[in-house]
């Protein structure tokens, strides 16, 4: 493989690293040698090793001294804390879009990934399913006018889409409940009720939050 756009190919070579950590391809503790991927994807050294840094912002990768770079562990511990966050910073999305949709054509990018997601599901296209689904979050981005929230959700987002694809390859049905807590979401961001969807995000952190664990389990 050959990248191009210097300018971006950190980007580049972290996103095709990282996909590789998403769909299981590089399993957990698994090394990632900066060599092997400079000769593998033809771009220097230094530009494995600011998207290695990348990865590790991201918590797709740690890098321990003098060890080298490997895949971070996905423990019910780091499950537990990552969705203690994650669902926090959901919330406060859901609430800004709640307080700041004026007319109906704003909630139109919901409603379209709404749709997306329903073609996703039936094709049973996992990968499509898990990208729109984190559409709805870059959707809200607009409405929170908040760049530090929009970098913490970015950053956690991969790791996020990690648990997601561990749970979905197990037990394909979710997907179709995906579906109905988004649909109870959109209508409580019309209604402008936080306390609905407070609860409806808390339900659904939980419940996602032990499947991956019940997928972690089995593995």
């Amino acid at each position: 493989m050959t990248f191009k756009a210097p300018d971006s190919l950190a980007e580049q070579i972290a996103h095709h690293l990282a996909e590789r950590i998403i769909r299981g391809e590089l399993k957990a503790r698994e090394r990632i040698q900066e060599q092997k991927v400079t000769q593998a994807l033809n771009v220097s050294r230094g530009s494995v090793r600011e998207a290695l840094l990348i990865l590790e912002r991201r918590h797709l990768i740690v890098i321990p001294p003098r060890r080298g770079a490997q895949v971070a562990e996905l423990t019910p511990h780091n499950v537990k804390s990552l969705y203690a966050l994650v669902i926090e910073l959901y919330i406060l999305l859901g609430k800004a879009v709640a307080d700041s949709w004026q007319v109906e054509a704003d909630l139109g990018p919901f409603l379209v990934i709404q749709q997306r997601l329903q073609d996703s599901l039936q094709r049973e296209d996992i990968n499509a399913f898990v990208e729109s689904s984190f559409d709805i979050m870059r959707a809200a981005f607009p409405f929170s006018n908040n760049p530090y929230l929009q970098e913490t959700v970015e950053n956690l987002l991969p790791a996020i889409s990690r648990t997601y694809h561990l749970a979905l390859e197990r037990r394909k049905g979710e997907m179709g409940q995906f579906l109905n807590t988004f649909a109870a979401l959109l209508q409580a961001i019309i209604a402008r009720d936080h306390q609905a969807i407070r609860e409806v995000l808390l339900g659904y952190g939980e419940h996602n939050c032990q499947l991956v664990l019940a997928a972690l389990a089995d593995a």
